[in-house]
């Protein structure tokens, strides 16, 4: 009898749609405050998942998504930052 191996899921805060993990990015804060894009997931700091799209990446900062899974605004340098670290990863 096999095993079935669990897949984690999570929920892109641009589209919302629920995807495994490894598809994902995740956005996340560090305890010093600061934003950075953690490719591999392995960082400590609360996260935020988002599709390895710009797309997603643009609906989530118009939707505001990323602000309320952080409960804290987000200024508009650390979103371009975001959208430029993105565009790296995603190339």
């Amino acid at each position: 009898m096999a095993v079935k191996k669990k897949i984690p899921m999570r929920k892109c805060v641009g589209c919302g749609e629920m995807k495994p993990k490894k598809e994902l990015m995740r956005i996340l804060r560090t305890e010093e405050g600061s934003f950075v894009v953690d490719a591999e997931g392995k960082k400590n700091g609360r996260g935020a998942y988002l599709c390895r799209s710009v797309e997603c990446f643009r609906k989530a900062a118009k939707s505001k998504g990323l602000e309320r899974s952080f409960k804290q605004e987000i200024p508009q340098e650390v979103y371009e930052r975001l959208e430029k670290e993105m565009g790296e990863i995603g190339e």
